[in-house]
């Protein structure tokens, strides 16, 4: 059944309509009793609404209420403005004259009445449906109550119940509704109290409601029309590709902002065509984000359903974190670009992202009384405009461009022919892209509430607007700069909690779409404009709004995409299936066609029934515990054959086809059936009986396992009679009169080779019950094709043991029959040689035995039982051992000294100068040194026994390893300091752990750092300075006598050459620079000290800075000065090339930024930067 929902818009639409008419909520009952269901003999589809969920009223008569007759002015009551604003196709009133309501039926029809060219009527349900109410419903009135297929109409209605005899007297409510050939009836379960009907004067009026057993029922229509034709839709099973031609893309967790951002891209057809340029058939891998992307785009254009971006993200080296993780889209946008222009190089699509994208803006400061201006032009691809403060774009560009006057004490140093002058500050733009990006700054700080806050001010953006005021005028104006808006990026909600989505316009002269992750739907003007303006909601100028608190929208946009109306065929030129690089279409078809494939035999696949069969030839190759592995990795040896057959398909089939997979007469294979026995293990239990049995009737008869597969024992018998048919050593068979055989045990056999310490298959044999144990060693080495003596003339002996299960295998007694011993089909006999048996093969072996060298097999299952495969990688900070990665069998009852053992065996090194390194499972860096203890074990190092969050996100198969100085008893006299090497200026810097022992100083500090390193001493190449930094801030500088103890973990150490022009300096006359993007809050990089000049102009101080960052060329070029004051929200002051930092930068706690892109990918704030891979 349909249950309406509850519309907060609509409802305060109604009340601010007229003062006069109340809030449904003044008869709000308990919501425990709003939904009734219906018995199975009442109309099954009928869709069950109470009023009070809803949007119409209870009216309480006063003057100035219309009457029920005066069915206009009831219409402008009833049908009240939707929030929607959708058009009016039709309006029609219906009267139902009700008469004898106490001898109605149970249910009751209206008569048939027609609105909008569809026939509808009205449902009622005299005495309550199941509710002490009077139910009303508006249904549709097609013929058997069978609309037309894909039937559907938006509708506006209101039901009006009324004393015909007075019609003051009357109580209404109205609803909207999707009317589909599913859901053909809506209304209101609870319209009216029964007991307030009959007898009950309405309203103090002196007369009942329903007076006479008469009453009149105004049904009041409008049908309005479905502009995007999903008005009220409740979206269910609706598919995007089939009514809008477009798809979405699948949100991963909290990527809907990459969501917006990519198909706002995809759209760009320019961009689109330009990234499918990129040559990328000679790396087709899912590491390469430029392939990932013209897959995603591909996709995006013939998949009928929605994409998923998984493959993008993980090639920008996401992780799960990252995933989760709601990132600036502006930043993600940036670098984006920059990784695609950097593919782009030397390709036809060289130049096309600065064209599309990229203007140019210039930063001038102008004399106002002389002929002088200092001015830097550069590149754009997006532009921030303030929101607050502003009520509009255009405000918002006429406040970007503003002009700064700089008079008074804020005068501007013109240089010494001019000195100070009275000077205009500003920005111009010289150019504007093709498609202009622009940043709304819909989240500023808050200084009073110290956090960043959304803003959610009224802004207008309209849908063309001329660029052409804010241009520089000696600007191009060939073309004129009028831009039409392509795309609106919204988001909805606020900074800590929210969701993306993206109105985009797919063609030049189409309409707007909304692109919400998954789901596409056409939007309205209203839609794309007005409702993302934020602010508070606006209603039409004809609704009276009485409400003191205002509705605020908590959706708004972000992010605006303008084309230029003279370049948009160029920027929406059509990109076509052939446009797209052949070597990407062939390889999506192939995998659209294996999904596909997939797909069907998903569908198929009660049809089908694997097989898992074991031979001699997996068993042999078979090196753990049981008869073979049943994991999927089929290329293994030692793993049963994987047969997907018809469950129809006969035994017989399966030898024909097993038979010649072993190269095998299948008049020589039977198969045994494999089940799982109480203890955990999977033996054969009996033979198949009859081959012309069918696969299902053999799992569903003789299979006891759950899981979905047949597992079997091929076996190929030994011996066949005169007809080439096989003989069985276990079925009693009558030959030449002799009698029948004796019954015998299947037994399987394992040999644990001690000198390669390892365990195999050795086939199997057939022996009766009553024969001894010692009796299987002749047989045994009959097989293994041993002499029963050595050459010293003793008999060959052997150790037997039975696998019972893989914790449990217990020796065998000599003397004991096979059926004391309680021995049954299926068991395993492992056996050994014993000490004297392989003295000679010891002989022959000279190489020397391995540190954990099992000598029994029963210790050797037990290593089975324990052992991992250890992978052992050289930590990234040693230079000891290079490229040495180590693939190791451990148990994980090894200690860490046996661990340390082992791995020394393969490296060549002292055990105890080794020392381990758990791995980050996210990162896959280094986590904290593995402390050494007499009771620690390679389980408990990789699994812990306790459980914290670090402990917990750790690898278990991986270890990182680095190989010391010396031993880890000496390590512990030392202390282990970090220190950043400065090489080339700040731009080239390296880590090194260096050690220095707890009662040293800096001195010993920066000895250990030129051993470890590798540097020259500081008496040829020069002295080294070091320093602490903090929060990528200059700290402290340590003098050489500093104690090393003092040195805190919290804070970061530098060390570096000192500058030659510095050696001899003045120490008061440093400054501290640091690294900054956009905020000095945003603080990155390596902060360093910089020597002030007295006199010097900028222009010459930046000379020295080129040479005492090393950063040059363009990266130098884009970087703006400033001086920063202390404090959080201290304003920078930029720089010019003729301010003089010794002047400007008075303050003792000055410092010097720079403010550039921080292309690192430090952790800050306990969350990573944003980055592609």
């Amino acid at each position: 059944m349909a249950v309406s929902s509850f519309s907060t818009d609509y409802l305060s639409l109604l009340q601010s309509y007229d003062s006069n008419i109340h809030s449904p909520n003044e008869m709000l009952v308990d919501p425990d009793e709003y939904i009734v269901d219906v018995p199975e003999t009442e109309k099954d589809d009928l869709a069950i609404i109470s009023p009070d969920q809803f949007n119409g009223d209870q009216i309480e008569q006063s003057p100035g209420i219309p009457l029920a007759d005066d069915y206009e002015a009831m219409k402008e009551l009833v049908l009240t403005p939707l929030s929607e604003e959708p058009e009016i196709l039709a309006d029609a009133v219906h009267t139902w004259q009700i008469e004898g309501w106490r001898d109605l039926g149970k249910k009751e029809h209206g008569p048939v009445f027609e609105a909008g060219g569809y026939p509808w009527r009205v449902l009622m349900f005299p005495f309550g449906n199941n509710v002490e109410y009077c139910s009303f419903y508006l249904e549709q009135g097609f013929p058997d109550s069978k609309p037309p297929e894909d039937w559907y109409c938006c509708v506006q209605f209101s039901l009006v119940l009324w004393n015909p005899s007075d019609p003051s007297l009357y109580i209404h409510h109205t609803a909207h509704h999707r009317f589909t050939r599913e859901e053909g009836d809506w209304g209101f379960t609870r319209f009216v109290e029964l007991r307030k009907l009959f007898n009950v004067q309405w309203d103090n009026s002196g007369r009942p409601l329903v007076e006479g057993e008469a009453a009149n029922m105004t049904a009041y229509v409008r049908v309005v029309k479905d502009e995007t034709g999903v008005l009220w839709h409740s979206l269910q099973n609706y598919d995007s590709k089939k009514e809008t031609g477009y798809v979405g893309l699948k949100n991963q967790g909290a990527t809907c902002y990459l969501n917006s951002l990519l198909q706002s891209l995809y759209f760009t057809n320019a961009f689109r065509k330009a990234v499918y340029q990129i040559p990328t058939q000679n790396e087709e891998n899912l590491t390469n984000s430029a392939y990932t992307l013209q897959r995603l785009f591909y996709q995006l254009q013939t998949s009928p359903t929605a994409v998923s971006t998984n493959e993008l993200t993980k090639s920008f080296g996401w992780e799960t974190r990252h995933i989760f993780e709601q990132q600036d889209v502006q930043e993600l946008s940036r670098k984006l670009m920059e990784r695609l222009e950097e593919k782009m190089k030397g390709t036809e699509a060289q130049n096309v992202l600065p064209e599309l994208f990229c203007g140019k803006v210039k930063t001038y400061i102008s004399c106002i009384n002389v002929d002088y201006e200092s001015s830097r032009v550069e590149d754009f691809w997006d532009i921030q405009l303030n929101v607050s403060g502003n009520r509009s774009l255009e405000d918002s560009f006429r406040d970007y461009i503003q002009v700064e006057k700089m008079d008074g004490e804020n005068q501007y140093f013109a240089g010494e022919q001019h000195k100070l002058q009275d000077a205009n500050k500003g920005v111009i733009f010289q150019s504007f892209p093709e498609v202009l990006h622009l940043q709304l700054k819909r989240f500023e700080y808050d200084i009073e509430r110290d956090a960043m806050m959304k803003i959610n001010d009224r802004y207008e953006f309209p849908e063309t607007f001329d660029a052409s005021p804010y241009l520089s005028d000696d600007a191009d104006r060939s073309e004129p700069y009028v831009y039409q808006l392509h795309g609106v990026l919204v988001h909805s909600g606020d900074l800590n909690a929210g969701h993306y989505y993206a109105f985009l316009k797919p063609t030049k002269d189409g309409c707007f779409y909304k692109y919400d992750d998954d789901r596409v739907t056409r939007a309205t003007m209203r839609e794309v404009l007005e409702e993302n303006y934020g602010g508070e909601v606006q209603h039409p100028a004809h609704i009276k709004y009485q409400r003191a608190t205002p509705t605020i929208r908590q959706n708004s946009a972000y992010m605006l995409v303008y084309i230029r109306q003279s370049r948009v065929d160029s920027v929406l030129l059509p990109v076509t299936k052939e446009a797209t690089p052949p070597h990407l279409q062939k390889k999506l078809d192939e995998e659209a066609a294996l999904k596909e494939a997939r797909r069907k035999e998903r569908e198929e696949q009660h049809l089908y029934l694997n097989v898992r069969v074991i031979t001699d030839e997996t068993y042999r190759a078979h090196s753990g515990t049981d008869l073979a592995t049943f994991d999927d990795a089929d290329k293994q040896p030692a793993a049963a054959r994987n047969y997907r057959l018809l469950r129809t398909s006969t035994v017989q089939d399966l030898t024909i086809r097993i038979g010649e997979d072993i190269k095998q007469d299948p008049r020589r294979i039977r198969f045994w059936v494999m089940v799982n026995r109480q203890n955990k293990t999977v033996r054969p239990d009996q033979p198949v009986p009859d081959p012309r049995m069918s696969i299902d009737e053999v799992y569903h008869k003789y299979s006891a396992t759950k899981i979905q597969e047949l597992r079997l024992w091929a076996e190929v018998a030994d011996e066949v009679d005169s007809n080439g048919e096989a003989i069985w050593p276990n079925v009693p068979i009558q030959a030449g009169g002799s009698p029948a055989r004796t019954e015998n045990i299947l037994l399987f056999l394992k040999w644990f080779d001690v000198d390669h310490q390892v365990l195999k298959g050795a086939g199997h044999l057939y022996v009766g019950k009553e024969r001894k144990v010692e009796e299987l060693v002749p047989p045994i080495l009959k097989r293994m094709g041993w002499p029963e003596k050595s050459p010293n003339g003793e008999r060959t002996q052997l150790r037997l043991y039975e696998e019972i299960k893989p914790q449990m295998v217990d020796p065998m007694k000599g003397k004991q029959t096979l059926k004391a011993a309680e021995l049954q089909d299926g068991d395993i006999v492992c056996f050994q040689k014993g000490p004297d048996a392989r003295t000679s093969d010891i002989d022959k072996d000279t190489s020397p035995r391995p540190s954990d060298f099992i000598e029994d097999a029963k210790d050797f299952y037990d290593y089975l039982l324990h052992r991992k495969l250890i992978r052992l990688v050289p930590h990234p900070k040693s230079v000891t051992v290079k490229n040495a990665v180590l693939d190791i069998e451990m148990s994980s009852k090894h200690t860490y000294d046996q661990m340390a053992l082992k791995a020394a065996e393969r490296l060549d090194v002292d055990p105890t100068h080794l020392r381990f390194h758990t791995v980050n499972s996210s990162t896959g860096n280094p986590k904290s040194p593995v402390k050494r203890a007499a009771a620690s074990t390679l389980q408990n190092i990789l699994f812990p026994p306790y459980s914290t969050f670090g402990n917990n996100n750790q690898r278990g198969d991986t270890l990182y390893y680095e190989v010391l100085d010396m031993s880890l008893s000496e390590l512990d006299t030392k202390k282990n300091i970090r220190v950043t090497w400065l090489s080339e200026g700040i731009t080239k810097e390296e880590q090194f752990d260096v050690l220095v022992a707890k009662n040293g100083n800096v001195a010993d500090l920066i000895q250990s750092l030129i051993k470890k390193a590798g540097l020259e001493d500081e008496s040829t190449k020069g002295p080294i300075r070091v320093y602490e930094t903090h929060s990528c801030r200059f700290y402290k500088e340590l003098p050489p006598a500093y104690s090393v103890v003092s040195i805190a973990d919290y804070v970061n150490v530098v060390a570096e050459r000192v500058p030659e022009e510095e050696i001899d300096a003045d120490p008061t006359h440093f400054i501290s620079a640091f690294h900054f993007q956009g905020e000095p809050t945003k603080a990155h990089g390596i902060p360093f000290q910089f020597l002030l000049k007295q006199d010097e102009r900028f222009s010459d101080t930046k000379k020295r800075l080129e040479r005492r960052t090393g950063m040059k060329g363009k990266n130098f070029e884009k970087i703006k000065f400033a001086v920063v004051k202390k404090g959080m929200h201290a304003k920078p002051y930029y720089l010019s090339d003729d301010d003089v930092l010794w002047n400007a930068a008075s303050g003792d706690e000055d410092y010097l930024g720079l403010e550039h892109v921080d292309r690192t990918r430090i952790v800050r704030n306990g969350a990573g930067d944003l980055f592609l891979k």
